[in-house]
């Protein structure tokens, strides 16, 4: 059996919430159920517009004491000003943390044992750190969120294999899961566009959040037209937003990919038709074929 691989993910970054009304002040926000976060478990999260439009896509976990958000390191700043108006009276500071933590992830089979996580959930102090298992999907792996002094040297003495970007971004995709304003486009996408509710990123019982009412609209009336779905290729990758044509008719556009596979937003009906008639789509001079993946429901 391969050891499982490890890979520092640059384009994550940390935000801190502390205070004694963090708790309070992101539930009332966050598309997810904070009471959820404890000393062993996670979870994943979206923060939207008043409208229920993608804004920023998160997950949260204790490092210690204090809640933090593993988030896009280039849209980190905007992420904290943006919930910073909120803030209001509420006991609260908002902090980026990423110039003193790297962010990376350890995926493959025996990844979770590796840290001693059972089940599909599970998170834990390590190493002046903390990892957790992806809420999101439990084939996805282990995060950990560790000291930039010496936290890739800890991974490496626990004789993981070290991977590239490129090699974790190939497991993601061929998963289906997006990877923020990469997939996911900014006060336009809807939340379950990209499978936050199979990927656990909605809790539908916690009560209003900012948005939510769009964001149960869609679920409750079948609203969803469109969602993200791997596609395979050979050949050149298409660029983000390359438009997808069925038979010469529009068909979705193309989000983020790697050498031969890659997101794409398909209409529903388009990805039923290419499923059903073996007909590839088409983005510039490229084939795709969708692969949908076992734990999307439509």
């Amino acid at each position: 059996m391969a050891n499982p691989s490890f890979a520092r993910l640059e384009n994550r970054g940390l935000l801190e919430v502390r205070g004694e009304d963090a708790r309070t002040f992101l539930q009332g926000l966050i598309s997810n159920d904070i009471r959820q976060v404890n000393d062993d478990r996670a979870i994943y999260a979206a923060f939207l517009t008043a409208q229920g439009k993608y804004l920023h896509d998160f997950f949260i976990v204790l490092l210690g004491d204090t809640l933090v958000l593993d988030c896009e390191a280039e849209r980190a700043a905007d992420l904290a000003r943006r919930l910073s108006l909120y803030r209001l009276r509420s006991r609260v500071t908002v902090e980026e943390r990423t110039a003193d933590f790297i962010i990376a992830a350890v995926f493959g089979e025996g990844a979770g044992h590796a840290f001693q996580l059972n089940g599909d959930t599970g998170a834990a102090a390590f190493a002046g750190g903390v990892v957790y298992r992806d809420p999101r999907l439990g084939a996805a792996g282990v995060r950990a969120i560790l000291p930039r002094e010496g936290g890739e040297e800890v991974l490496r003495k626990m004789d993981f294999s070290e991977a590239t970007f490129a090699a974790y971004d190939t497991h993601r995709l061929a998963l289906g899961l997006p990877d923020g304003s990469r997939d996911m486009v900014v006060e336009k996408t809807i939340l379950l566009e990209a499978g936050f509710d199979e990927l656990n990123g909605v809790d539908w019982q916690k009560g209003c959040f900012l948005g939510q009412e769009l964001t149960a609209r869609t679920k409750y009336r079948g609203l969803i037209k469109r969602r993200l779905v791997p596609v395979r290729f050979d050949g050149r990758s298409p660029a983000p937003g390359t438009q997808i044509l069925l038979d010469g008719r529009d068909a979705g556009e193309m989000r983020s990919s790697a050498p031969g596979i890659g997101l794409a937003l398909l209409r529903l009906e388009a990805l039923t038709a290419a499923e059903g008639a073996g007909t590839p789509l088409v983005a510039g001079d490229t084939h795709l074929v969708p692969e949908k993946p076992a734990w999307l429901r439509a």
